[in-house]
């Protein structure tokens, strides 16, 4: 979890010094104070990029060269000083005074998740949204994964390079070994993952919808082939789209409803909730994994949800037991726990709020 937040020149933040709860964390204000900038920048700590896809331009303030932030984390075993600095001439990452590790060290040091109000994305959206969930997870659980995905997507950029490049038959066959090799152990990685998650993802599925939800891996090719020969007998497809139509690359994670369910899961609301139940999911099951707490950002969580939504998810979100910074347009709107630490913005200002 994280003690400690500096911020300087992020989106409309100028400066920000916090002490923060390692339970519940409240920031309030009225729309484009700097709510979500807050929350924006917080996971830029752990993440190195944008939970809201923006360029570096976008994010620091108008009129500065660069922004800053720097967190103190702790643990029951080691505490982390960690520091992002970002400008036009690229990104700096420290890790205790270390530049090495790059983004993964980040992730690592300060483990997070994010609900927002896009996060409906997850399920609604493509499939690449659902394989980064999936590697997030086996990222977590899964010792040798970010290496194993790393050496694939190397991999991957070579075979598409030599298809795009109209090589030979022999040629391009000359990268399939290395290929199923990873595709293969990158998919194990994966299937171990939603193994660990399952009964998780299951249990909150039934908290927030109030039904049984199923989650089916996809493995980005022919069940009935293996990955060698799907490649063999795509090579001709290959050639034609100069990408690899085969692997796990192009792999998915269906979930599975009753047709009641699917009626009920077309409203964004709906959308929300199962979305929010796959975060809380994948969030229990890394603090198992890593034997810590994990940070939990909830933007705006009151947003498409209804009343009795939004309490089974915030019941749902305080079982877990992780640190949570949420945000609010008003003080008591999310009901905030004794002992939360609550923070009001204006205009990019947080000023601590004194609570009875």
């Amino acid at each position: 979890m994280i003690r400690r937040f500096k911020v300087s020149n992020f989106r409309c933040l100028e400066q920000a010094d916090l002490v923060l709860s390692p339970s519940f964390n409240l920031i309030y204000g009225a729309n484009a104070s700097g709510k979500t900038s807050f929350l924006e920048a917080l996971a830029y700590l752990g993440r190195g990029k944008s939970f809201r896809g923006a360029s570096t331009d976008n994010l620091v303030r108008h009129g500065q060269s660069e922004f800053v932030l720097f967190g103190e984390t702790v643990t029951e075993v080691r505490s982390q000083r960690i520091g992002v600095r970002n400008s036009r001439a690229g990104l700096e990452i420290r890790v205790d005074g270390s530049g090495e590790g790059g983004v993964a060290a980040l992730a690592e040091a300060l483990p997070l998740q994010v609900i927002d109000p896009e996060v409906h994305n997850l399920v609604a959206g493509g499939p690449e949204l659902r394989r980064r969930f999936l590697d997030w997870v086996a990222f977590h659980v899964e010792h040798d994964h970010l290496e194993t995905w790393r050496r694939f997507r190397r991999a991957l950029r070579q075979r598409n390079a030599a298809l795009k490049g109209r090589s030979a038959p022999a040629a391009i066959r000359s990268w399939n070994a290395e290929f199923v090799e990873l595709g293969e152990a990158l998919d194990a990685s994966r299937r171990r993952a939603l193994d660990a998650a399952i009964d998780s993802l299951a249990g909150f599925g039934r908290g927030l919808l109030g039904t049984e939800l199923g989650f089916e891996y996809q493995q980005g090719w022919s069940k009935d082939r293996s990955l060698a020969a799907s490649l063999e007998e795509g090579l001709e497809r290959d050639v034609q789209q100069g990408a690899t139509q085969h692997g796990p690359h192009r792999a998915d994670l269906r979930i599975r409803y009753d047709e009641r369910q699917a009626r009920r899961l077309v409203s964004r609301g709906q959308q929300k909730l199962l979305a929010s139940a796959m975060i809380l999911a994948a969030t229990e099951t890394a603090q198992t994994a890593l034997e810590r707490p994990l940070l939990l950002l909830l933007d705006d969580p009151a947003a498409e949800l209804d009343g009795e939504s939004l309490v089974r998810l915030l019941a749902a979100v305080g079982g877990l037991g992780c640190q949570v910074v949420a945000t609010s347009l008003e003080k008591d709107a999310l009901s905030p726990p004794l002992g939360a630490a609550v923070f009001h913005v204006e205009q990019g200002v947080l000023s601590p709020v004194e609570t009875g």
